[in-house]
């Protein structure tokens, strides 16, 4: 298995920095709406993300030209004794996506948290989305050692699209991601720099297109998300970890490691 390096692209101009102002706030609520098309009970209001920051969380913008294209809002968590990162939400307007920007709003929300003395920040995301998975994973360095069954509940679907081709009865899977900060693999893709993973001891495989077969086949999808699952429960309930990513055109799937 070759090492895996950090996928880079070309980024657009923008400038990272807090959001603070009534209007920055209001911007990230619009933005929510034209790239999740969530109705206004699931979107964070302005209120939420204000008390967050008052409560030792901020939200990190992207600007281009003074406009509010991206945003990551970043709580603080805590367990037990640990202090740590939950990012909440990320945003990219439709025109500035697969331009870098989501990247850069990652490494900035990764230095602010080292500059805070935190070790790591948190996420979920959807199992079955390859693409998500490759940034997570493949760009990001994140490692995954939680699976949660049915996170948001039945039928909690945000794609507009899928949700108008009346795809029912479909859980809410989500994959922890653990953004471990100092981690040598995070600092290698940091600074552009690929990382050896080695041959990984196992791989689960997910659909090529799965919103594609969402649309077309929601009983196949539905099955092939209850394999998923049982596979990575499994993998995870063995001691392994994921680390990485296969972005096969076929077969893409997710590659599993001892956990050190």
């Amino acid at each position: 298995m070759p090492e895996i390096e950090p996928s880079r692209t070309h980024s657009a101009e923008v400038e990272i920095r807090e959001v603070l102002s009534i209007d920055e706030y209001d911007a990230c609520i619009e933005l929510q709406r034209s790239v999740f098309g969530l109705p206004d009970l699931e979107i964070s209001p302005r209120r939420h993300l204000i008390v967050s920051r008052q409560a030792g969380g901020w939200t990190l913008g992207a600007f281009n030209e003074g406009r509010l294209v991206g945003f990551v809002h970043h709580l603080a968590a805590v367990r037990g004794d640990e202090l740590f990162g939950y990012s909440h939400m990320m945003a990219v307007a439709a025109d500035f996506q697969n331009r870098g920007v989501g990247g850069q709003l990652k490494w900035a929300q990764r230095m602010r948290a080292l500059s805070e003395g935190r070790d790591l920040i948190k996420w979920t995301f959807e199992p079955l989305r390859g693409r998500n998975a490759h940034f997570n994973l493949n760009r990001l360095g994140v490692v995954i050692r939680e699976y949660a069954v049915n996170f948001y509940g039945t039928d909690y679907v945000t794609n507009p699209v899928e949700k108008a081709a009346g795809a029912t009865g479909v859980d809410s899977d989500r994959l922890f991601a653990a953004w471990e900060l100092r981690s040598p693999l995070v600092a290698a893709y940091a600074a552009g720099q690929p990382f050896p993973l080695g041959r990984p001891e196992s791989v689960i495989e997910i659909p090529a297109e799965y919103s594609a077969l969402l649309r077309s086949d929601p009983d196949t999808a539905k099955r092939e998300q209850l394999r998923v699952r049982a596979e990575f429960l499994a993998a995870l309930d063995s001691g392994l970890v994921c680390r990485g990513f296969a972005r096969h055109k076929d077969r893409p799937a997710y590659l599993f490691y001892r956990d050190e």
